[in-house]
C-alpha cells in the first residue's frame, strides 16, 4: 500500500500547489479575489505578516472552531492544506514571477485563468480524499450544529469575511463576484476527471461522493 499513499499524497499537494498559483494569478489580475482571500489580504494589510501566513492562521482558528462547534476532529490532510497552501501562496507571491498588468482585457484575462487553475487544483486535492480544508470542515460544522443547509452556511460565511476582509481594506471588485459565482460550477467539472486518476490503480476504487446541499 506503500505505493498508492504516496502517489495519493503527491496528488494532493501538488494540487495545492497549483491552486496556490491560481489564487495568486487572481491576486496580479487585482480585479477582486474570492471572501476568503478578501479576508487575508484585509488582515495582511491591516496588521502585517503575510498573505499566506494569514490563510494559516485563520485556518488554525477554524480548526479549533469546527472542533468547539460540532467535535470535528483535526486530520493530517486538514493541517497539510493549511500548511502547504500558505507556503506556496507566500511562495509565488515572494518570487514575483507573475508580472502585474494594466489593461483591463489582460487583467480580466489573468483572472479568468487564475480561476481555472484554482478549480484545477482545488479537483486534484480533493480527489485522494486525504481531508477537507479547514473552511470546509467549519461549513459543515455549522451545518450540523445550526442544522441549516450548505448552501445557507456558505453564504452566511462568505458574505460574513467579505464584509470583514472589506472592512479591513481587502480586494472587492467584479472579480469577488465572478469567482463566487464560477469556482463551484468549474469544481464540478474538474472532480470527477481526478477521481478517475486516483481509481485504480492509486488506491482510489470508489468516487468521490458530494455532501447534498439541502
Amino acid at each position: 500500500m506503500g505505493g498508492p499513499i504516496v502517489v495519493r499524497y503527491a496528488m494532493f499537494v501538488l494540487g495545492l500547489f497549483i491552486g496556490a498559483f491560481g489564487c495568486v494569478l487572481m491576486i496580479k489580475a487585482n480585479l477582486g479575489v474570492s471572501p476568503w482571500d478578501v479576508f487575508h489580504i484585509g488582515l495582511q494589510k491591516t496588521f502585517g505578516l503575510t498573505i499566506g501566513l494569514w490563510s494559516q492562521i485563520v485556518g488554525v482558528i477554524v480548526i479549533f472552531l469546527s472542533f468547539a462547534l460540532a467535535k470535528i476532529k483535526p486530520t493530517f490532510g486538514m493541517f497539510l492544506n493549511m500548511v502547504c497552501f500558505g507556503l506556496f501562496l507566500d511562495m509565488f507571491l515572494w518570487m514575483d514571477i507573475i508580472p502585474e498588468v494594466e489593461g483591463i482585457v489582460q487583467r480580466v484575462l489573468m483572472l479568468l485563468g487564475g480561476l481555472l487553475v484554482s478549480a484545477v487544483g482545488i479537483g486534484m486535492y480533493l480527489s485522494p480524499r486525504l481531508g477537507a480544508g479547514p473552511r470546509d470542515s467549519f461549513m459543515l460544522a455549522m451545518n450540523e450544529r445550526m442544522g441549516w443547509s450548505i448552501q445557507r452556511v456558505r453564504l452566511i460565511i462568505e458574505v460574513s469575511v467579505l464584509l470583514a476582509g472589506a472592512a479591513l481594506g481587502g480586494p472587492v471588485s467584479v472579480g469577488t463576484v465572478l469567482v463566487a459565482v464560477l469556482t463551484g460550477p468549474l469544481i464540478q467539472r474538474t472532480i470527477p476527471f481526478w477521481q478517475q486518476v486516483m481509481q485504480k490503480p492509486y488506491g482510489m476504487t470508489e468516487p468521490l461522493r458530494h455532501r447534498k446541499a439541502s
